[in-house]
This record gives structure tokens, C-alpha cells and sequence, in this order.
């Protein structure tokens, strides 16, 4: 195996021309070893952080939850609760009964005061350890322990996203030498460290290239809705940093790799003609996007936000760029996502014409190299390279294409994650987010555009406070923050009734519309690519993969390995 990692970390791609992927033996199959590649290596493995696709990718396989989410039917189930929670009527308290005998990887046991621990951490944060608050957890005062197996958990408001929260791998539980760490100890460097009740374990760590992931004898506790029970099938999973397509095409082609994440849409047809398999799994949440930050100088003016809005043509880019796995979004949220509403077939509809015409009324002319100025100043914008999401840098240089032909100059932000990360809570250096976020419920909106989430608008007062003084932004042209929206967000986190959580959340939709505060591109999908030995694979809710119930056997068999039965705790 470590023959195979070194030909995929050193660059063996393909050529571009696929063939039938190599076949697996009989006793390689019945190893159940198998070989996962992701394109960007995980930076953390707090599960707060596990928004990050390589992040989750690890925390969902080795954290269970308090709750498990149907990855289809998106509706919670008792994980490591026995039972759903006892919540009160206005769902401001919350309690938890536990399943008894489960335990973490290092033998201490998952009871009331380890979730407590666990809940009040990833709600309060500890700047101390530099260890942030989860954006999923909200209003919330503080919990208590009942018994051993009994915790509750109390909100100064509302909290009705709280349920599904506790299912995310955002919740995932640690044990309590683990949250004991900093921040440091959840880094690369560490990962053995973090110690979850999963049924994996990372046994082993390259830093920066490679985890090793390997099953736990004694997993029992899997959720009862699940008819496999017992430890997972796999035995042990390669988890290896494969930066370039060509690297994880050419891995799956060979047989050298049985899982591959973020297969770019032009080669899904291909790797399927070749025998191959595809998952694409929906994100159900906020579409993948152009965020306009319209507190900016060049952006406070609605009729500027309206011609970049109808100025870029996403049919275009979805035909040359993506598959049929990308649907045209039709809203700020997914259609599979909680409080969907369709916005008007024209809201964002291509119209070059009518954006030239926005941009005369505004007073922007065309300058001698076409594009446009006002007060000597260029229409000029930079937005970030969203390098977790699928061919961003593409589609980036699709818009500009666009932009250009009406007189508005694009420019891609340089740099690696850290920087684009950094460079985005400057409004003086980023004034278009390319951006979306994974959540199957409605608190998925105020996750995506609260101020104390991920803030996308940089909406807050004291943003421009990160304003760097050599991008030549004035702080004081700034335009004040748009409290109606974040009174908006923060009415639909704190409403009760699905219902009306739904219409909230219409609501803001419609309102980020008629501002033109965003351009909605396509419902992201994440997309895997994998061989037909590999049974059982499917993703979570929001698309991270699950290990769980994978097994390795020849294409036509269809059941398991014998090494289990079930077994509810």
C-alpha cells in the first residue's frame, strides 16, 4: 500500500484518456482496506470547525452525535441519546437521556458530564485555547446534570435548530482529554489525539499527507435505525492528501484508490463510460453563490448590485463548467433545503442590456480601456478564490468574461486558504464572496449571513475596524450595517414554529433578492468518485462521507461481510 501512496503523492495521474479501472482481488477485497483521497488535507479537527470539507470529512467517521439526521429524509433519530430530547414549549430547555455503556476510544465512559462538557465548549468557546464558538448553537445559558445518563441543556430564547445541531459532525463528541486541548492539539500534528466514540480511530498520521483511520472491535452503539449494528465492515482506511485531479482520476483508475472526493464535472461522464461509479450528494443548504458586500463604497448603490447581478450569465457558466449534478439555483437556499422559497424565473436572469443601462443611470461611463468610471475612480471588484468548492478559479474567470463585456473589471484574490481566509474579513480587499454553506435546517441562513457566524456581508459595525489602511479604503465611506437583515436572521433562529420559521426564512430570501445582495449560481453538490467493489457508500446529510457501512466485495455480491450482527445497546 505505502507503494500506491507514494506513486499518488509524487503526481502518477492519468493522461486524459480513461480506460477500465483495474480490477481487485479476492484477498485484497477481503482485507477491507480501503484507499480515500481528498484534494485539500483537513486543518482542524475541532468539530466547530468541521465546516471545512476535509475537516468533516475525518470528524463524521471517528465522532458520534447526540442525534443522527437521515442523509434522505433529512429527520432526526437517537444516536447516543436513547431517545429524542424532552424539549420544552419554548424551546428553551432541552433534555438529553443517554445510552448506557458507550464509551470513547480510550476506554472513559459518554455520560452526562462528558456531553455537558462537550456542549458547553463548542457553545461558548474558549478564546484562551483559541478554540471559536459553533455558528450552530445558539442563545444558549448554560446545562446541568440530572444523573450519570441525564443532561440538560437550558437557552436564554429560542433555540429550535438546537436538535439538529446536536447531528452534526459540528457536535461530534469528544472525549474529555481531548477537550482539554487548545487548538493546537486539533491541528495537523496531532490527530491521534482527538479521541471520539466512533467506530473509527485515527491510528496513524503523515503530517500533511496521510491519516490512517482504523475500526474499533468494540463499536456498538451505532443509531438504531440503522440495520447494520456493530463494529464497521472496513478495517482500515487510507486517508490521502491528492491535491490534483489528475492524481485522483488516475488513483481510481488504476485501482489504486477505491474513493476519490471532488470529481470535476467534466470527467463525471467519463469515469462512468470507464465503469466507475459516481455519488453526487446535495449540501441542502445555501446555494454555492456571489455574496455582494454592499456596504462598500462602489456596492451601496442598488442599481451596481443589480448589473453584476444580471451581467453574469450562470446558464453559460452550469453548461460549460458543471453537470447535470449542479442544478441553476433558483434562491439564496437550495430547493432541498429547510425553508426554501422560489424566487421570480427573471430575478437573476442574464441581461447585459439592462445592465449597461443600470450602470449609465448610476453614472459609471466607460473608461479608454472599457471599463467603466465615476470620480476617477475604476468599477473594479475583487472577489476570493473559494478553494474548497468545485472549480471556483473557473467559474471566476467565466464572470469576468461577463463583467468585461459590460464595463466591470473582476479580479481574482491570490493565495492559498489561510490567506483567502484572512483576506475576506477585509472589506478593503474583498468586496464579492464567492461563497456557500452546508446545513440541513433553517438556521442554515443566519449560519451563512449572521454577524456573529460567518458574516458574510462583513455586516457588522466593527468590521471596518479590519479595514487594512494600503487598500486605500476610507472607513468612514463605509455604509452603516443593514440591521433589518440581521433582525430578520435572528427571528428566524428564535422562532418556534416550523411554519413560521419557514415564512421567516422566505422572508430573507426575498429580501436578499429585491436588495440584490447576492447572485445565486447552482445547488452545490459534493461528488465522489469510486470503484463498483466499493458497497454501502453513501454521504451524511450535507454530503461529508460516511465509512460506516462500506464493504469491499465483488461488484455483484450483495451482502456484507459475516462480522457482525445486531446488536442494540
Amino acid at each position: 500500500m505505502m507503494l500506491c501512496v507514494l506513486c499518488l503523492l509524487t503526481g502518477c495521474g492519468y493522461g486524459g484518456h480513461l480506460g477500465q479501472p483495474a480490477a481487485k482481488s479476492a484477498s485484497d477485497l477481503n482485507k477491507q482496506e480501503l484507499t480515500y483521497l481528498e484534494p485539500q488535507f483537513f486543518n482542524s479537527l475541532y468539530p466547530p470547525s468541521a465546516g471545512f470539507y476535509p475537516n468533516g470529512a475525518v470528524i463524521n467517521n471517528i465522532c458520534d452525535r447526540l442525534l443522527y439526521q437521515d442523509p434522505d429524509t433529512l429527520e432526526l433519530h437517537p444516536w447516543i441519546a436513547k431517545e429524542l430530547p424532552e424539549v420544552n414549549e419554548d424551546a428553551t430547555e432541552y433534555t438529553f437521556r443517554l445510552r448506557p455503556g458507550v464509551s470513547y476510544s480510550d476506554g472513559t465512559p459518554v455520560d452526562a458530564e462528558n456531553v455537558l462538557r462537550n456542549i458547553e465548549l463548542y457553545a461558548k468557546g474558549d478564546k484562551s485555547r483559541h478554540l471559536t464558538s459553533s455558528e450552530q448553537i445558539s442563545n444558549y445559558r448554560g446545562g446541568e446534570v440530572i444523573d450519570p445518563l441525564t443532561v440538560k441543556f437550558h437557552f436564554s430564547a429560542p433555540a429550535p435548530g438546537f436538535a439538529q445541531a446536536t447531528s452534526s459532525y459540528n457536535a461530534g463528541l469528544v472525549a474529555n482529554s481531548t477537550l482539554d486541548g487548545s487548538d493546537t492539539d486539533f491541528a495537523p500534528g496531532s490527530a491521534t489525539k482527538v479521541i471520539g466514540s466512533g467506530p473509527f480511530v485515527i491510528s496513524e498520521e503523515d503530517l500533511g499527507s496521510r491519516l490512517v483511520l482504523t475500526a474499533r472491535k468494540d463499536y456498538r452503539w451505532a443509531p438504531s435505525v440503522l440495520a447494520h449494528q456493530g463494529p464497521a465492515y472496513l478495517e482500515k482506511i487510507n486517508y490521502i492528501l491528492a491535491s490534483e485531479q489528475s492524481v485522483r482520476i488516475g488513483g481510481l483508475v488504476a485501482g489504486q484508490a477505491d474513493i476519490a472526493r471532488q470529481i470535476e464535472a467534466p470527467e463525471e461522464k467519463h469515469l462512468k463510460d470507464s465503469g466507475l461509479e459516481i455519488l453526487a450528494h446535495g449540501t441542502n443548504g445555501v446555494t454555492n453563490q456571489l455574496a455582494f458586500r454592499f456596504r462598500h463604497p462602489l456596492l451601496q448603490d442598488i442599481r451596481v448590485r443589480q448589473a453584476l447581478m444580471h451581467g453574469i450569465d450562470r446558464e453559460e457558466i452550469i453548461h460549460t463548467l458543471y453537470s447535470d449534478s449542479y442544478p441553476l439555483a433558483t434562491s439564496s437556499l437550495a430547493t432541498t433545503a429547510s425553508g426554501y422559497k422560489a424566487q421570480p424565473a427573471d430575478a437573476f436572469a442574464y441581461d447585459p442590456e439592462l445592465s449597461s443601462a443600470l450602470l449609465n443611470q448610476a453614472g459609471w461611463e466607460p473608461g479608454p480601456d472599457g471599463i467603466r468610471q465615476r470620480d476617477g475612480r475604476r468599477l473594479s471588484f475583487t472577489v476570493n478564490e473559494a478553494l474548497p468548492q468545485p472549480r471556483s478559479k473557473e467559474l471566476i474567470t467565466k464572470a469576468q468574461e461577463h463583467l468585461r463585456r459590460i464595463g466591470v473589471e473582476l479580479k481574482l484574490n491570490p493565495g492559498d486558504q489561510t490567506t483567502q481566509n484572512a483576506d475576506s474579513k477585509d472589506l478593503g480587499k474583498i468586496e464579492i464572496r464567492h461563497t456557500m454553506v452546508g446545513r440541513a435546517d433553517n438556521d442554515v441562513i443566519k449560519s451563512q449571513y449572521g454577524t456573529a457566524e460567518r458574516n458574510t456581508f462583513l455586516n457588522k459595525a466593527s468590521d471596518v475596524d479590519a479595514i487594512d489602511p494600503h487598500t486605500g479604503l476610507n472607513p468612514a465611506e463605509v455604509a452603516p450595517p443593514d440591521q433589518h437583515l440581521q433582525d430578520l436572521l435572528e427571528k428566524v433562529t428564535a422562532t418556534v414554529d416550523p411554519s413560521q420559521r419557514n415564512q421567516i426564512s422566505g422572508e430573507i430570501q426575498d429580501y436578499l433578492t429585491s436588495q440584490a445582495y447576492v447572485l445565486p449560481l447552482f445547488e452545490e453538490p459534493v461528488v465522489y468518485g469510486y470503484q463498483p467493489y466499493v458497497h454501502g457508500f453513501h454521504a451524511e446529510a450535507i454530503g461529508r462521507p460516511s465509512f460506516y457501512d462500506v464493504w469491499l466485495g465483488a461488484p455483484d455480491e450483495t451482502q456484507p461481510p459475516a462480522n457482525t450482527t445486531k446488536e442494540n445497546s
